[in-house]
């Protein structure tokens, strides 16, 4: 699986951040044979073992060299909180000393876990907490792709889906987050199939059109908001330069390239984006497309002047939308009562 070039003749190389062909030639070097690199790697990425000794069906003396010439890197749990709906919150510690958030989310036998793609965002929407918290850095594969594992572990069950819908504009570190997607698709990682894998974008529309030439079929979802240009750009102004026009043409071209079907992620605001206006300028933008609309009302966030819409408006917009040919469900958010829903990830964790 592909995974990061780097010098693997370093003393303590972390083995997560060195291919496969450079684990091979680490450990012929040592005079072990070729297929123990794959023995490791299992134990790396669909174990996530964080200590050599754990590696069970390795050779004694190979964990030995291994743990004198390597690392197996990962992140520290600061903090951990459960809402009442049984979903997890997690805050995730790096070794220089980044911090970011992910959710799991249980559902019967199922488990969708929402990652973070950077810690914090540069983009400035005034309904996410995230993007009110400024900006670090962006998060390398592995460091999303051991959210992931780390729920997993947690919930001491497999991950069934992932959304990158947490902190972060997942298409402003597009390298990263696509090595880390094809890391959780792999058969050598966590084996989720791409129609499981969903990225959230407020529509970097040169990285949509990148992300439709991509092989396989991962789920695209864009954060919407809002039809109407003006209202977009005031409460997402990161996106300014990337006009409803020109998303509504990108999309249409993303549809014709892949067959796939894309969701528009809408937060109803009230007395913001939730009148008739609205709604008639989005039942134009997506009328005749494929696409599906995820209706959220929006979650609250201290100190915020922004109020969620009613339960019977949003009622109204799935109505309207399906005169229109337009499917749209009101996505339920999980766990609210822990700052854990779409928009309240701001790494402020709550003493248990």
């Amino acid at each position: 699986m592909p995974l990061y070039d780097i010098d693997s003749s370093k003393s303590n190389v972390d083995l997560r951040n060195v291919s496969h062909e450079q684990l091979v030639e680490l450990l012929e070097g040592l005079g072990y044979p070729k297929f123990r690199a794959k023995q490791v790697e299992d134990w790396v990425w669909k174990h996530h073992v964080t200590d050599f000794q754990d590696m069970t069906n390795v050779p004694a003396k190979l964990r030995a060299d291994l743990a004198e010439r390597c690392a197996l890197g990962g992140t520290v749990e600061v903090a951990r909180q459960i809402s009442n709906d049984g979903s997890r919150k997690y805050l995730l510690g790096y070794d220089d000393g980044t911090q970011a958030e992910c959710v799991g989310m249980p559902n019967r036998n199922r488990l969708a876990v929402c990652v973070s793609t950077q810690a914090g965002c540069r983009m400035g929407c005034v309904f996410c907490a995230t993007g009110q918290g400024g900006f670090s850095r962006s998060l390398k594969a592995t460091e999303i792709y051991d959210q992931v594992m780390h729920v997993s572990e947690d919930f001491q069950t497999r991950a069934s889906s992932v959304v990158m819908m947490g902190q972060g504009e997942p298409f402003n570190n597009y390298d990263e987050v696509l090595k880390a997607l094809r890391m959780l698709n792999s058969p050598e990682g966590a084996g989720i199939g791409a129609r499981h894998l969903t990225v959230s974008t407020c529509g970097i529309i040169p990285m949509i059109r990148r992300f439709a030439k991509e092989p396989e079929q991962f789920t695209l979802a864009v954060s919407l908001h809002s039809a109407v240009q003006a209202t977009r750009n005031t409460i997402m102004p990161g996106v300014k330069k990337y006009t409803l026009a020109r998303l509504h043409d990108a999309m249409a071209e993303y549809v014709e390239a892949t067959g796939r079907r894309p969701t528009y992620e809408y937060a109803l605001i009230g007395g913001v984006n939730d009148n008739n206006l609205e709604l008639d300028a989005l039942c134009d933008f997506t009328r005749g497309t494929l696409a599906h609309v995820n209706l959220i009302q929006l979650n609250d966030l201290e100190g915020s002047k922004l109020k969620p819409s009613t339960a019977e408006r949003a009622e109204q917009f799935v109505r309207r939308l399906a005169q229109v040919g337009v499917e749209a469900t009101i996505r339920n958010s999980r766990g609210n009562d822990i700052d854990a829903a779409c928009g309240q990830l701001s790494q402020k964790h709550r003493v248990e």
